[in-house]
């Protein structure tokens, strides 16, 4: 972890993958990310923890799968949204978007459980910044 102030401009300036994380830096047992993204995610769900999105610039639209059903929230610029734990979710931006997540480490962008993973999403834990 830096010891100096992260530009989150400069980290979203260092790489050009979609939906591939990098990790800017750690809070406690969180890692906070930030993604470029455009076009869909994949269905999936994060068992146990929930899953804090902040639009950076864009608009990100998460769809959900619900007890009382599906709904898509939308997240314009500067807008957060906590995904709950245990909630099956899809995010998918019009647009191309940058946003910044807050997870704990070692979790997977795809979750503990998904569909089947599109060759333009990135199954990680997230990298480094380089």
């Amino acid at each position: 972890m830096s010891s100096e102030p992260i530009s989150l401009d400069q980290a979203l300036a260092s790489f050009t993958e979609q939906w591939s994380p990098r990790i800017v830096t750690a809070v406690n047992d969180y890692d906070v990310r930030v993604a470029k993204v455009e076009g869909e995610h994949v269905w999936h769900v994060h068992d146990h923890t929930d899953e804090f999105f902040l639009v950076l610039e864009g608009e990100l639209h998460i769809s959900l799968r619900e007890p009382a059903g599906e709904r898509t929230v939308t997240l314009p610029k500067g807008s957060v949204f906590t995904v709950p734990r245990g909630t099956e979710h899809k995010p998918y931006a019009r647009v191309p978007t940058e946003i910044l997540l807050l997870e704990p480490t070692g979790t997977s962008t795809v979750g503990d459980r998904h569909d089947d993973v599109p060759s333009h999403v990135d199954a990680t834990t997230g990298h480094a910044l380089t």
